[in-house]
């Protein structure tokens, strides 16, 4: 029987990368359009779509998705969708493009990135839209933040992508019909995804062997891209990922690569958005433990669980596995949770990120009960292993 892989989010995977003879013709053309600067966090949104991490998106929202996203978490066809998808465009930019239009969008140093067809010009209420997508309106909230400093228009089309480069972490950089194309050469059915923006500590651990007991295939897809000031940076999760990947898990059993994004910090939305993402990278199940992509208290311990007893199975196409939050228990002598675990909180060691911070920050040593002494060691070789 063939090996058939989870379909993607919508049933098509989505291809909107040029191919190098029409990306070359699409750059000198370029010359000749309006361009728009995007900043990395842009690109990085504008290559997902094109390479089909974001499916079924073809492009930046149009009106009628944005509403619909924001207000019910569902594109204008139905589908299910949670985080809006929008390019920023000041007045002056917006007067002078118009719908139908092709604009060249372009980073910093004047690279042509990617050709948007222009479809709905419109603008939006920043107050309403993190009500909705984020559940308050606090600009302490590094979310909030964003939506309240971005330019008051939208743009939406579709894309075409003119530049394809992966850097950096290039060999960490697949994209979903490479993570698909692996998975079935490894003869992988199930596949768990697991997303961090964090260095491992042991509950992490206990989590992916969890997955892996249950799946074939363990994907750690950490999140590469702007993060809050006190998260780890990005090179340090890739070193000790790299290291449980090579030095940890059973051979053949597990894949790292890179999701290029920036941090929404949008606890429940984020566990759908991030649920999608990995079903059209071929996973199977994905895991949402505690707090899973909050920030403060902004979103209660288990809310991104909670998410999906409200969504039907048919509607977000991948299994949900809902972990309880683990801790190295002392009498256990193991990482537990309340479920396995019938002591003491005196007797738990639960992996506070803020122990974890501060003990790193002074370069001492984080106890093994919290946290593998090969990962410390490479989290301390540097002079500071976080965002400033």
């Amino acid at each position: 029987m063939e090996h058939v892989l989870i379909p993607p989010h919508g049933n098509v995977l989505v291809n909107r990368v040029l191919s190098p003879e029409h990306a070359k013709v699409a750059k000198e053309k370029a010359a000749s359009l309006v361009q728009i600067t995007i900043d990395e966090e842009q690109i990085k949104d504008i290559k997902n779509i094109a390479r089909g991490v974001l499916s079924p998106l073809t492009g930046l929202m149009n009106e009628a998705d944005f509403v619909r996203v924001v207000n019910e978490m569902r594109l204008a066809n139905g589908i299910l969708w949670s985080m809006p998808m929008v390019l920023d465009v000041s007045e002056e930019e917006a007067g002078r493009m118009k719908t139908g239009d092709e604009v060249a969008l372009i980073d910093e140093q004047k690279n042509v990135i990617a050709i948007l067809h222009v479809g709905d010009i419109y603008s939006y209420d920043a107050m309403h839209v993190t009500r909705q997508v984020y559940g308050t309106n606090d600009q302490a909230h590094p979310g909030v933040d964003r939506w309240m400093k971005m330019k008051p228009l939208l743009v939406g089309g579709l894309i075409d992508l003119v530049d394809n480069s992966k850097e950096p972490y290039y060999e960490f950089n697949l994209d979903p019909l490479e993570t698909r194309f692996l998975f079935k050469t490894r003869g992988w059915k199930t596949v768990v995804g697991f997303q961090t923006r964090n260095a491992p500590h042991r509950a992490h651990e206990y989590l992916q062997r969890i997955g892996l007991e249950l799946c074939d295939g363990l994907f750690i897809n950490p999140i590469i891209g702007m993060k809050k000031v006190g998260d780890f940076k990005d090179e340090m999760i890739m070193k000790t990922y790299d290291y449980m990947a090579k030095q940890v898990y059973a051979k053949d059993r597990v894949v790292c690569s890179i999701l290029p994004s920036r941090m929404n910090y949008a606890g429940p939305r984020d566990a759908i958005y991030h649920a999608i993402i990995r079903k059209n990278f071929g996973c199977t199940h994905f895991i949402v433990g505690r707090d899973h992509a909050g920030v403060g208290d902004y979103y209660g311990t288990y809310a991104a669980q909670e998410i999906f007893e409200n969504i039907a199975a048919e509607d977000i196409g991948i299994t949900i596995l809902k972990l309880e939050n683990s801790f190295m228990c002392k009498k256990c002598e193991t990482v537990s949770t309340s479920k396995t675990c019938g002591h003491q909180d005196s007797d738990r060691v639960p992996p506070s990120g803020t122990k974890i911070r501060n003990l790193l920050t002074e370069k001492k040593p984080v106890p093994w009960e919290i946290m593998r002494p090969e990962v410390v060691e490479i989290l301390l070789s540097v002079d500071n292993p976080f965002v400033e």
